[in-house]
């Protein structure tokens, strides 16, 4: 990992608060991610579970967690079981976690090698009745793929047949949606590194260089401070090209008069930032793109006022609409005849800002949450308005990170990279 050590409070924690809302004489279990083969012995870079990594802090393939609170042996009530490591290993691969570095790591006392498992879990499950079971629930998920944790969850549910099955996601949605203060502090890292990468751009940014530059600007200056990289396939979109929301070919040349979408965050020790900018290429937006921004960031400071304890997400969503309904009517973009004719299910407005406003951020960039609960103080959000206009090849869309607090409104995880027009292009021209 490039990352610091995080202190393992968070993680003994994080087991804490999920013990408290399990339920009678019950164990848990947490897998590892596969490392995932591409062809031959080609394989893509291990990304670990963040369940797992959430609970422990173990950041390596072929892991497993188990949390059996009500345990009779003292030391099985967390267990933490890791593949071996030796001196070929560490010659061929790199040092694994000893069982000293795993305590140090994750504050569980007990370690044992993977090839422990099947006998100590035996014993373990004779001890209970219920077993918590880790399965993807986010609701854009897909699941095509088998995972590891699915091919154990095949076994267990064929070698245990009288156990009854719980689901761990309810859970983990609830206790992840709320951040605590050493989390708080990883994403504020994330975002400074981002903060780093944009102000590079903003100085190498010029008619002639390919979208493709940039993001290797941004992969450069987000590793070197301690980033894997992008914490999502980053989008680097010229002029018509910010019309696709997901663009991710980053092909492009970037020329003179257009606006380049960047949608790009650093990870940072598996915590994600989510940001998003719209630059003019040349360093100075035109009056009708300044405008089109100018009501973009307006919604945004809005919406953002939205994001305090209390507030339902589909409410919220709501409210955004209107405040951009009014802005595209400023811009002539829509009329009154459009919105006298429009649609229950899909507004006026969605002609020109056709997805949602905020997300759950995280571990995940789409994280995890408690989308019809309502908001509360320690959830972060990215806050994200957009305005697309095919015919005019302009896309804008300004997006920041925000922790929602007990009182006072959010707090801007990002309030320190730049976002007002005029400042962007004195950074840009300075």
């Amino acid at each position: 990992m490039k990352y610091t050590r995080i202190d393992k409070e968070l993680f003994i924690s994080n087991r804490k608060n999920f013990v408290k809302k399990m339920e009678g004489s019950a164990l848990a279990v947490f897998n590892s991610n596969d490392i995932y083969p591409i062809s031959a012995d080609s394989t893509m870079p291990f990304q670990q579970h963040r369940d797992i990594f959430y609970l422990s802090g173990v950041d390596q393939e072929e892991s497993i967690l188990v949390i059996s609170p009500n345990s009779k042996n003292e030391a099985h009530k967390e267990v933490l079981f890791l593949k071996e490591t030796n001196e070929h290993i560490a010659v061929w691969e790199g040092e694994k976690l000893t069982k000293e570095a795993a305590f140090e790591t994750s504050g569980i006392k007990t370690v044992y090698w993977l090839s422990q498992f099947d006998t100590i879990f035996k014993q373990m499950m004779c001890e209970v009745d219920k077993v918590y079971l880790n399965t993807n629930e986010h609701l854009r998920a897909n699941t095509e793929v088998e995972t590891r944790e699915d091919r154990f969850i095949k076994k267990l549910k064929n070698d245990y047949l009288s156990h009854q099955v719980m689901r761990s996601a309810p859970i983990m949605h609830q206790i992840r949606s709320i951040k605590s203060p050493i989390e708080i502090e990883l994403m504020k890292k994330a975002c400074s590194i981002t903060k780093l990468g944009v102000e590079r751009l903003l100085k190498f940014v010029k008619p002639g260089v390919f979208e493709y530059e940039i993001e290797a600007e941004l992969i450069h200056e987000f590793v070197k401070n301690r980033s894997k990289g992008f914490a999502y396939t980053p989008i680097v979109a010229s002029g018509a090209n910010a019309c696709v929301l997901h663009y991710i070919e980053n092909n492009c040349e970037c020329k003179d008069g257009e606006v380049i979408l960047l949608d790009v965050g650093a990870e940072y020790a598996n915590y994600a930032s989510d940001l998003t900018r719209a630059i003019p290429v040349n360093g100075k937006f035109t009056d009708r793109q300044k405008a089109v921004y100018n009501s973009v960031l307006h919604v945004k400071k809005e919406a953002e006022k939205l994001l305090v304890p209390g507030t339902l997400m589909v409410e919220y969503h709501k409210e955004v609409g209107k405040l951009m309904e009014a802005e595209l009517l400023k811009l002539k973009l829509i009329d009154s005849t459009d919105i006298k004719n429009q649609k229950a299910d899909w507004p006026a407005y969605k002609k020109y800002f056709m997805h949602g406003t905020s997300h759950f951020i995280g571990l995940d960039t789409h994280d995890v949450g408690l989308w019809n609960e309502p908001i509360q103080a320690g959830m972060v959000f990215t806050c994200e308005p957009g305005i697309y206009i095919p015919e005019e090849k302009l896309g804008i869309r300004l997006e920041d990170d925000l922790l929602v607090q007990k009182s006072g409104g959010p707090l801007n995880l990002m309030a320190d990279i730049p976002i007002e027009a005029d400042e962007i292009e004195d950074l840009m021209n300075g």
